[in-house]
């Protein structure tokens, strides 16, 4: 299926997605991407259709092409204190706020959104399956979140986040129960399944 370049009729559409919702430590990041009416690229899609290789050899390219972009990490702290749906969405927010342009019309991955200013915007279901933009804003959120873990992994490597992004794997739930939680764990989120408890 061919992705279609953007939703609106406006200039300046900018598709927005995040990264991270799923985890158990580290942030949820998101990124807003406006790329130019004529952009095309085959490869191009959701970011989970496509191989870690694929995903770091579109990122530059998304860059250099898009007219702008941005990305926005929100830290677990924050995760736990207004919870995680809302953290999405302020990371969207604060990827939008962080454009050089400001987008005449915004898309968004999934079915929950809050207004940006006054601009308008609609959500849309798989929409990093659907648009070029919404796609671009996946692959920026996965690559940038995916280093930030690597570089956590380095001071807490039991955990083994270089490869489980901090996804709730069997390995990431037993190394929790082993050695505990750590300062990029979400506390608010169950860390470990019922039969374990947890001295947090």
């Amino acid at each position: 299926m061919t992705l279609k370049t953007q939703f609106s009729n406006f200039d300046f559409e900018c598709g927005t997605d995040e990264a991270g919702r799923g985890c158990l430590a580290g942030p949820v990041t998101a990124a807003a991407v406006i790329l130019p009416p004529d952009f095309n690229n085959s490869l191009l899609n959701d970011s989970k259709q496509l191989s870690e290789k694929h995903r770091i050899f579109l990122r530059p390219l998304i860059e250099q092409t898009a007219i702008s972009f941005s990305v926005k990490h929100i830290h677990e702290n924050e995760i736990d204190s207004i919870n995680i749906l809302n953290a999405s969405i302020k990371a969207m927010h604060g990827s939008i706020s962080k454009l050089n342009i400001t987008p005449k019309f915004i898309i968004v991955d999934g079915n929950k959104f809050k207004p940006y200013k006054s601009i308008p915007f609609k959500t849309i279901i798989k929409g990093d399956g659907k648009y070029l933009n919404i796609a671009a804003a996946s692959i920026l959120a996965k690559t940038c979140r995916d280093l930030y873990m690597e570089k956590i992994h380095e001071e807490f490597p039991m955990y083994n986040w270089k490869k489980n992004k901090g996804y709730p794997t069997k390995e990431h739930r037993a190394a929790i129960e082993k050695y505990g939680v750590t300062k990029y764990h979400r506390k608010s989120f169950r860390l470990l399944p019922e039969q374990y408890r947890l001295d947090l």
